[in-house]
């Protein structure tokens, strides 16, 4: 009988162990997600990108911008501070850590014309093809 109670305390612990570390990984997985900058991308006519992101309690000279491999990687810092002082109570929250997101850029990409602007918590960023990839007209005579 005392085997039988053994493995099943065994069997108890091996399952608080995993739900325990179910929850763990899944506060982790959303600790990760708060971090990621929700991001828009759009097509401007046959040779512009734009790439558009949510930036919010970012300075500007917090953001790093990187072109290497063809692959875009936007990286910035994160200082906010929530404080609020009450007469009966004080409350401070912070939100701070690195940010970045990373994105391939389609082929012939002009590195020289990227062309990036920071306002009201959205960084734009605006990508055109090289000129010789560009869509070209051709009258017909």
């Amino acid at each position: 009988m005392e085997v039988v109670n053994t493995v099943k305390e065994i069997g108890k612990n091996v399952e608080e162990k995993l739900e325990h570390g179910l929850e763990v990984a899944k506060d982790t997985f959303a600790n990760v997600a708060s971090h990621l900058p929700f991001a828009n991308l759009a097509k401007e006519g046959n040779d512009v990108f734009k790439i558009e992101i949510d930036l919010p309690g970012v300075k500007k000279e917090d953001i790093d911008l990187q072109i290497a491999d063809n692959i875009l990687t936007i990286k910035a810092i994160r200082k906010m501070k929530n404080e609020v002082k009450k007469e009966d109570y004080y409350l401070c929250e912070s939100n701070f850590g690195m940010i970045s997101r990373s994105f391939v850029l389609p082929e012939g990409i002009d590195t020289s014309k990227v062309d990036a602007k920071y306002e009201d918590g959205r960084l734009r960023v605006r990508l055109e093809k090289e000129e010789s990839r560009k869509t070209k007209s051709i009258s017909v005579k």
